[in-house]
């Protein structure tokens, strides 16, 4: 019987030191991605503080920069979980490749490499000018920075299809971020421009089996909606789309 009660209590010592053991390391944790995310948010602040451009592109990034370290700002004074700090980082992140964009745009050394970003997975980066005139509007995308091609996007999900990183005329993501009609255009200027089949445009791997998803059938540089638009599945198409990460013009990009 006494022997009974020894195994007992060192079994509940067992469980006892586990959980404590467990809480600590998830603290930890805790601790560790909170840091990670304040790191970035810290650097994203210094740059936006001290970089100022009159290249209309160097200042459209710079904007969109600020707007992620004041995105980044409130997810970290919100964040309780391991989760939500690693969406702050994520943030911050993005407007540190907005950093690098404008500094690009206004000659600078762009300065060292970011991590990768988790929306961005897949997306690749566009290598060559492309332009295409959709319902009458015209669009132009590239990897360099040009008047009429301000707009930097550093690539992610707009709607579930990849639209790679690089210069563009206007912001078409928005548009396709939003309901009925607009949508629609978005997703017809994106096919027009990032078809494989519309010339030399480097992309990572996934990038065509996410374009292929997209089940188009547009088969020309006018994408005018009139006739080259087949008939594709598009209802699949417009229910899921995280603009990966963060909110892209706000947070899950």
């Amino acid at each position: 019987m006494f022997l009974l009660v020894i195994v007992v209590l060192l079994l509940i010592a067992v469980v006892v030191a586990w959980r404590h053991g467990s809480v600590a390391r998830e603290q930890q944790r805790l601790a560790d991605a909170r840091a990670e995310a304040q790191r970035w948010y810290e650097r994203l602040g210094g740059q936006v503080m001290n970089l100022h451009g009159d290249d209309p592109a160097a200042r459209q990034a710079l904007a969109d920069a600020g707007e992620r370290y004041n995105a980044a700002g409130g997810q970290l004074q919100q964040a309780t979980s391991v989760r939500q700090f690693e969406l702050a980082r994520e943030s911050a992140l993005e407007g540190l490749a907005y950093v690098r964009a404008a500094r690009m745009a206004m000659g600078l050394d762009p300065g060292p490499e970011l991590p990768a970003l988790a929306g961005a997975a897949g997306a690749g980066q566009l290598t060559s000018q492309r332009e295409v005139t959709v319902q009458g509007q015209h669009y132009k995308a590239g990897p360099q920075p040009a008047p009429d091609m301000p707009y930097y996007y550093p690539g992610g999900q707009v709607q579930g299809r990849p639209v790679p990183a690089g210069w563009y005329s206007t912001p078409v993501w928005k548009t396709a971020l939003g309901a009925g009609a607009g949508v629609l255009g978005g997703m017809l200027i994106f096919d027009a421009l990032f078809s494989p089949g519309f010339g030399d445009m480097g992309y990572q791997e996934g990038f065509a089996d996410g374009f292929a998803a997209g089940d188009n059938d547009i088969s020309g540089n006018d994408a005018s909606g009139a006739g080259d638009f087949g008939g594709g599945d598009w209802g699949g198409d417009f229910g899921g789309g995280d603009f990966g990460g963060g909110d892209f013009g706000g947070g899950d990009f």
